[in-house]
């Protein structure tokens, strides 16, 4: 019989790491040893900072591996949009992987007026001609905010006008999945 505090024993459906350990120390820790990578792991307290230890080469190697196989998926994502959105004369020069989502930074108000076209926000262009320069920021912005999830079935995008630049938007960032529906969204 199992003393009250033992853990329970791991059964077929429920795996015996299910509950996720109290700091990220213990997380990064647990996360090496099951890659196979043995590295001193320190502090991960509410006001520490995570240090890990000296790797030998072998294992900085390999944790480069798996870093790389882990965020594949969401840079190639990142390729496919940049390209699609080239392909439609939309420049996105902030666009780029941060913390594992994708970050589509500051954007010119005319490619984000574009963008909103392009998702279906207003009619094509043969029906109404492309804003020109200096078209209101917060317009446009709000143009894209509400054709962003339609066209990516739900997905939200963070759009700011900037106030010290005016002929500029910030658009926040998006998961990978987001992106791919987006990419879709994009196809011509």
């Amino acid at each position: 019989m199992n003393a009250p505090d033992a853990p329970a024993p791991a059964t077929a459906d429920r795996p015996a790491h299910a509950a996720s350990p109290a700091h990220a120390s213990d997380e990064l820790r647990a996360a090496l040893s099951e890659a196979g990578l043995h590295a001193p792991v320190t502090g991960g307290a509410a006001d520490a900072d995570v240090r890990i230890g000296p790797l030998p080469p072998a294992d900085a190697r390999q944790l480069a591996r798996l870093i790389r196989t882990g965020t594949k998926r969401t840079l190639k994502t990142t390729r496919a949009l940049r390209e699609i959105c080239a392909g439609h004369r939309i420049e996105l020069p902030g666009l780029r992987v941060r913390q594992g989502r994708i970050t589509l930074g500051p954007v010119r108000v005319e490619d984000a007026a574009r963008l909103a076209r392009v998702l279906g926000a207003v009619p094509p262009p043969a029906v109404r001609p492309a804003p020109a320069a200096g078209t209101d920021a917060a317009f446009v912005g709000a143009l894209l905010s509400h054709a962003f999830p339609e066209a990516t079935g739900g997905g939200a995008l963070s759009v700011c006008v900037r106030e010290e630049a005016p002929g500029l938007l910030d658009l926040g960032a998006i998961d990978a999945r987001t992106a791919r529906r987006l990419v879709r969204a994009l196809r011509f």
